[in-house]
């Protein structure tokens, strides 16, 4: 049968169709999603073992690929940013008044902290202490970070989590054990006259106390301390108090970046993703305490019973603390003096 020039156009264009019909789903599915995930100071190394794993985990469950960028500093200091526009897909931080102020901003949906499960929190932490080898200072409780001559190494309270976390235990400390605010504003204060350096953020404080030398004891997250140790081996000891503060880490979808970008349901898996076996484990690993039973049962060794206390039984929530203690003209200006 002989064709047409017609019929031979008509078919070119038939199957033009079919290849290009073919390609799009390929393409589509061939499509990179990057997500930034802004986060606090220490989650450095938890998030290079979480990220990879979510990536593959997610690329066999669904076939898409997605990449993720990280960004990290104190945890204020990093919402600040994310207020003032870099675009976080999701922020995973160290303290839930960080987030409020994002969704304040309108950035982060008012009710954050329900949208996935434990308050938003897939792990947590507490604050200890770092001493030198052989605990020469003989420090064993908040009263001992206030005596004179010892030198105390805590970020910032402004600008990290760490500090703020540090600064609410000891103060919370007096008020266990029936003291008044007068009685734990003294110890306080006392404790930061102890502080030579307040460094922007945990990191930076850990470089201080480890790196540089500096200080008789550095007041730290229990997970930031296990990495010091497996770091910098037999230099070191943990010694914990009597009591301490539960130190959660919030996290939450970036509502208004997310949807401009159409990258809520990527984001949305890689933050469930954190309390899945796989990142509960991982969080353990990493001397995080997690929510799992499961895994916490597994990896008891790593964790020291200490009386816990919330921010929300002491203080009233971290709204109320952030006004008190911590906006500007708050008790902790009061209390510290720059040298």
């Amino acid at each position: 049968m002989t064709l047409t020039s017609s019929r031979i156009s008509s078919l070119r264009r038939l199957i033009l169709a079919l290849s290009l019909g073919a390609a799009l789903p390929l393409s589509a599915s061939a499509a990179t999603t990057e997500l930034l995930n802004v986060s606090y100071d220490v989650a450095r190394e938890l998030y290079k073992d979480i990220n990879p794993a979510f990536i593959a985990a997610y690329k066999q469950q669904t076939g898409q690929l997605v990449t993720i960028k990280q960004s990290h500093g104190g945890s204020s200091k990093q919402a600040r940013a994310v207020a003032d526009g870099l675009e976080a897909s999701v922020v995973t931080m160290n303290q839930a008044n960080d987030i409020d102020m994002l969704a304040d901003r309108g950035l982060v949906v008012k009710d954050w902290a329900k949208k996935f499960p434990n308050n938003a929190a897939p792990y947590y932490s507490t604050m200890v202490y770092l001493v030198r080898k052989g605990n020469p200072k003989k420090i064993a409780n908040w009263e001992d970070l206030a005596r004179p001559g010892v030198q105390v190494i805590i970020p910032n309270p402004k600008t990290a989590g760490n500090g703020r976390y540090t600064y609410l235990a000891a103060w919370g400390s007096v008020l266990k054990k029936g003291g008044n605010d007068a009685q734990a504003r003294d110890l306080v204060g006392r404790i930061f006259k102890n502080v030579p350096i307040l460094d922007a953020g945990g990191r930076a404080a850990t470089t201080t106390f480890t790196q540089r030398q500096i200080g008789d004891v550095l007041v730290t997250f229990e997970n930031e301390v296990s990495m010091v140790r497996k770091e910098f081996g037999d230099n070191f000891e943990v010694v914990y108090p009597s009591t301490s503060i539960l130190a959660e880490s919030p996290v939450a979808v970036v509502d208004k970046v997310v949807d401009r970008r159409n990258q809520r349901k990527e984001a949305t898996a890689y933050l469930n993703f954190l309390y899945s076996p796989a990142g509960q484990e991982i969080g353990a690993k990493h001397y995080l305490r997690v929510r799992s039973d499961a895994v916490m049962k597994k990896y008891a060794a790593n964790y020291k019973p200490i009386q816990l206390f919330t921010v929300d039984e002491l203080f009233g929530g971290w709204r109320k603390a952030q006004e008190v203690h911590f906006n500007d003209g708050g008790e902790f200006d009061k209390i510290y003096q720059p040298k």
